[in-house]
């Protein structure tokens, strides 16, 4: 029996590169995986012989769009520009990943369009991000060799999502790392299968020496699943500061003695993140409740 990972699954079948050779097999699914409830994805660790995968190995982690497993980081490339840069969206894809468990790599685009002023505004946000401790690339320039070069270093030998809204440069990012891509930039979502196909095909994509998987689908970074009193845990600079806060329970909203809304005040946090917070918490706080039964 031997052990590989699943790079691609298309209408039902699965390319496994094989840990032994380095070899792509074509495999199905075990008739009994369908009666357990069990589906393999793309970056399932799995074991497989004679055409069929038998075995998953337990996962790290998934997301559901794509499905995929076994994610070890997501490149989150935010526009400064065009579309302007939103610190709410930011940090809801930040929230996103940070639940799913994937460590996020911060990739700013389209630097060349900020004037001086504008382009030290987003150096004390990067250097915000940096503090929390995300990996943070700001190019002075566009796609400048130094950036391409860090965002290489970062991907390397591991799995990896990128992630962003429509129009911030996820293709062109792609396209500069690994110019034998050769395609338009309009082009490289359909190599990553978001064109509009009928049949869904995911598939991993080598980039420099990582693997590139199709962009997650946060379409709306929706935290409404989470119960508010857990959303700190989510924010690591909150989490870390929590253990100062007088109250064992504090959401850092009214309570006195909050640790987190004094290193707010004293700049320690961003601003930003905790006015974001605040609205996600409120969010949450305000869902109707779900009565449907099964």
């Amino acid at each position: 029996m031997a052990k590989g990972k699943i790079y691609q699954s298309l209408s039902g079948f699965y390319d496994v590169l094989s840990d032994d050779d380095n070899e792509i097999y074509r495999t199905r699914a075990r008739g009994n995986f369908r009666k357990r409830g069990l589906t393999p994805i793309v970056g399932d660790e799995v074991e497989f012989e004679d055409g069929y995968i038998l075995k998953l190995l337990p996962r790290t982690n998934s997301l559901v769009r794509p499905p995929i497993a076994n994610i070890d980081q997501a490149i989150v490339t935010t526009a400064v520009k065009q579309p302007d840069f939103s610190s709410n969206l930011l940090d809801r894809e930040l929230l996103a990943l940070e639940v799913a468990g994937i460590q996020p790599v911060l990739y700013f685009t389209k630097t060349d369009l900020l004037s001086e002023a504008e382009l030290k505004r987003f150096e004390v946000i990067a250097a915000g991000y940096r503090q929390i401790g995300y990996d943070v690339v700001l190019p002075k320039t566009a796609f400048s060799k130094e950036s391409l070069a860090e965002i290489e270093k970062l991907l390397s030998s591991k799995e990896n999502v990128i992630m962003g809204q429509t129009g911030a440069g996820k293709s062109t990012l792609l396209n500069h790392i690994t110019p034998q891509l050769n395609l338009e930039t309009g082009e490289i979502s359909a190599a990553l299968n978001r064109g509009k196909h009928t049949t869904r095909k995911v598939a991993l994509l080598k980039v420099g020496d990582g693997l590139v998987a199709d962009t997650p689908g946060f379409s709306s970074y929706d935290p409404i699943q989470l119960d508010a009193r857990d959303l700190g845990q989510y924010f690591p600079e909150f989490k870390r500061a929590s253990a100062k806060c007088r109250f064992r329970g504090c959401v850092h909203v009214n309570e006195p003695d909050c640790e987190v809304k004094r290193e707010v005040e004293t700049g320690e946090i961003m601003q930003s993140r905790y006015d974001n917070y605040l609205q996600i918490y409120t969010e949450i706080k305000n869902r109707k409740p779900n009565y449907k039964t099964k």
